[in-house]
């Protein structure tokens, strides 16, 4: 029985509507929480791999890469904030969001001297060179 009333307030465009407002809306950058924003492309090359990360909408400040024990590692601290206002300067909603993601990518044999990072219209693309041996850590400066 309760499946049957959930599936007509499903279908019902007033519900789904009211739904998408109180549980997506528009108005706040709900999409950073997905991880799948993490959208990334890995390119290997005889001399380096190639990395490039999407990170929209996040400041340079909040992205923190390092490289240690053949793990490139990627945070970002995220918030958001949105205010709206009446027309006489009142405010009728006020709705945050804060998180943080991570994600690692092995990637073995990296001269973590020369790693470089570059963010730039959010998206973050970070070049490792190839060693031959072992690795050590470092944190990477973005430039």
């Amino acid at each position: 029985m309760a499946n049957a009333l959930m599936n007509r307030f499903d279908m019902d465009p007033f519900f789904d509507k009211l739904s998408r407002r109180f549980f997506s809306p528009n108005d706040v950058d709900n999409s950073f929480f997905d991880q799948d924003n993490l959208k990334t492309d890995i390119k290997e090359t005889d001399n380096d791999y190639q990395v490039k990360v999407d990170i929209p909408g996040v400041d340079k400040k909040d992205i923190n890469v390092a490289y240690k024990n053949d793990v490139l590692s990627l945070s970002i601290n995220h918030s958001s904030e949105k205010t709206t206002k009446d027309d006489d300067g009142r405010i009728i909603a006020s709705e945050r969001s804060h998180g943080m993601l991570s994600r690692s990518y092995q990637l073995p044999n990296v001269d973590y001297k020369k790693v470089t990072a570059k963010y730039s219209n959010g998206v973050l693309a970070i070049t490792l060179p190839k060693q031959e041996g072992t690795t050590d850590s470092n944190h990477i400066e973005i430039e």
